[in-house]
């Protein structure tokens, strides 16, 4: 029986995935993932093997890195079999830190040629690199690339099925449309939370129309929003709720008590004080 193929949410996931399948092709203690901003160089993703030499989440200035001697080659793999030999890194301060060894990298761009940082490997021993290793890293850095436009795009659809809309002091809808996985579900609560204290909201209008479907995990997240929202001061309020929305709530058994439930946004503005003026 073939294994189920496995989905990535964002960039995080896929490129831990990548650099643990690397080690399966390339005999090197080390292979990471960094960003840079051309200040500061940061490890977001790293897979030691056996001697920890990097640790996600640690940061050095960028021009003391080996990613910016990568960054500076371009789009070509940049091999260093000695780093203690090497003119390039003899004096760096990483070096001296390792006591020698080599590195291989690639810099990693999105699609309009910003640079957003490198894919590497790096050993306390030298190792010998062959053209299967340098097409290896070709071939993952495009791949990142692909899949860092594919998680800013999701993140720009996310946000565009989930807009706040403030319609006066104090109100502001909050449609969402569309299917909603965990994933997303977790970004709009984020959104509606951080949205509802920036606007100092007093009321969240929760439109539900326009969900194709919702499953058990993702209608306790939506639960969740609405006691949060309570907690921080905001009156939530649904409408839009499908008799098959409903039906689930009900299998769900939820606690939708003390809740503000209208058919349509006009008859919840309706309840809390506000008319339309129809001309």
């Amino acid at each position: 029986m073939s294994k189920p193929i496995k989905k990535y949410s964002n960039f995080d996931e896929a490129s831990e995935s990548i650099l643990q399948m690397m080690s399966k092709f390339i005999e090197i203690n080390t292979l990471f993932i960094a960003k840079n901003d051309r200040q500061h160089n940061e490890i977001v993703k790293v897979f030691n093997k056996d001697s920890v030499l990097l640790e996600e989440g640690s940061e050095l200035p960028f021009r003391e890195t080996f990613c910016k001697l990568s960054v500076d080659r371009g789009r070509e793999v940049l091999i260093i079999p000695d780093l203690a030999g090497s003119g390039l890194t003899k004096d760096l301060d990483v070096t001296k830190n390792l006591g020698g060894g080599c590195f291989i990298g690639i810099p990693i761009y999105y699609e309009n040629g910003e640079n957003y940082g490198t894919i590497c490997g790096l050993d306390t021993n030298s190792l010998p690199f062959t053209d299967k290793h340098v097409e290896l890293f070709e071939t993952m850095a495009t791949l990142l690339s692909y899949v860092l436009e594919l998680d800013r795009a999701n993140k720009e659809i996310i946000h565009l099925s989930a807009p706040i809309v403030p319609i006066t002091k104090g109100v502001a809808i909050l449609p969402i449309i569309g299917d909603i996985s965990e994933y997303r579900a977790e970004k709009i609560i984020h959104t509606a939370l951080t949205s509802s204290t920036d606007l100092s909201l007093n009321y969240l209008i929760i439109d539900l129309s326009g969900i194709l479907q919702i499953n058990d995990d993702v209608s306790v997240h939506l639960l969740n929003l609405v006691r949060m929202l309570e907690l921080i001061g905001v009156t939530p309020a649904l409408t839009g709720i499908r008799p098959d929305l409903a039906m689930k709530a009900v299998q769900l058994n939820l606690d939708l008590d003390n809740i503000l439930i209208g058919g349509d946004v006009e008859g919840v503005l309706s309840h809390i004080g506000f008319s339309l003026n129809r001309k």
